[in-house]
């Protein structure tokens, strides 16, 4: 007779139980995986709301839709700008069955974030994170509502992060910095959707898939962070977003090591193109100048640039610390306010 052990060695495993160690390493595993999940979607689903919206608060004639993300106990919910673009009204439906009103209370194409504004009371928010924590790896949980009884649930993982959506309004265009990028499917109906972490915080609201099919390839989610925020809040309380326009393109680049000696930095951003008449045409800055610093804050990237960019720049001079040619100059320039 076979020696039981020699037989579990070869199978890997318990041969008399015809399991593996391994495999039951594997089912407690998935067990802590499906208990994050479930527990995300348990706290997060009350809080995704399905969005339906048209033009002039005609109900019969919709117009789209997607998913949204309550902010606020009073009804201020979180979508992407997409999906309220060119409409004002609609309604919101819970999985609960409760459907409300809504009104757009303020939308940001350049963002991709809008607000919208639900009638009633005692809603049930999410609560915000930062995406600037994340990890590629870490697992994500995409929530979305499309139909309004029933969350589309998936889940997987940070892909890859510092990723650029580009956006437009009107004749204004502008690179959305630092996206997070996922492997949890999105499918239609799911923009404006929460991207949540293990702990149930929303991270990013789900705004594009990238793939050859609907539900394939990988997806993108404007990240939750700090500018975000910012944007939230003026869509909140002004409807808008001000900012403040330089005429500008350009990227990241190293530093020649004398000057990253000097100011002790390795990165600055160097300018691409200069819109002719722009702010940057005016004040002297040029294609092929490095921007190593804006009024004393360091840049290192176009995101850096972008948050100096806001409603405060307007009309304000500016100190852009520029090398050019082996030599450190500072040019004086006044943004305009960006408009589409």
């Amino acid at each position: 007779m076979a020696d039981v052990r020699f037989i579990d060695a070869i199978l890997g495993g318990d041969a008399g139980t015809g399991r593996s160690e391994s495999a039951a390493e594997d089912d407690e595993a998935l067990d802590a995986y499906s208990r994050v999940v479930t527990r995300v979607v348990e706290r997060l689903t009350p809080s995704v709301a399905n969005l339906r919206v048209w033009r002039d608060g005609r109900p019969g004639r919709a117009e789209g839709g997607g998913s949204g993300v309550v902010v606020t106990p009073d009804g201020f919910i979180l979508t992407s700008a997409h999906v309220v673009e060119g409409v004002d009204r609609g309604a919101a439906t819970f999985v609960d069955g409760r459907e409300v009103a809504i009104d757009v209370a303020g939308s940001d194409p350049l963002s991709d974030m809008a607000v919208v504004r639900a009638v009633g009371a005692d809603f049930a928010p999410a609560e915000l994170g930062d995406a600037a924590a994340l990890r590629v790896g870490q697992l994500v949980i995409a929530i979305g509502n499309p139909l309004g009884f029933g969350g589309s649930v998936t889940a997987g993982v940070v892909s890859a992060l510092g990723r650029s959506l580009p956006t437009r309004s009107g004749s204004a265009s502008r690179l959305v910095e630092n996206v997070v990028q996922t492997d949890a499917a999105l499918h239609p109906g799911n923009s404006g959707g929460a991207l949540a972490d293990g702990r149930g915080r929303v991270v990013g609201i789900n705004t594009a898939v990238v793939g050859p099919g609907l539900g394939q390839g990988i997806g993108l989610a404007v990240p939750v962070n700090t500018a975000t925020r910012r944007i939230v809040a003026s869509l909140m309380t002004t409807g808008r977003v001000l900012r403040a326009f330089l005429g500008i393109t350009g990227g990241p680049r190293p530093l020649p090591p004398r000057l990253a000696h000097e100011i002790g930095r390795r990165q600055g951003i160097e300018v691409v193109d200069v819109v002719d008449g722009s702010p940057a045409s005016r004040g002297g800055l040029r294609s092929e100048d490095l921007v190593v610093e804006v009024d004393g804050v360091p840049v290192e990237g176009m995101d850096d640039l972008q948050r100096l960019m806001d409603g405060g720049a307007i009309g304000r001079a500016m100190a852009f610390l520029t090398h050019r040619g082996g030599n450190t100059l500072t040019l004086e320039i006044t943004p305009t306010e960006l408009r589409g």
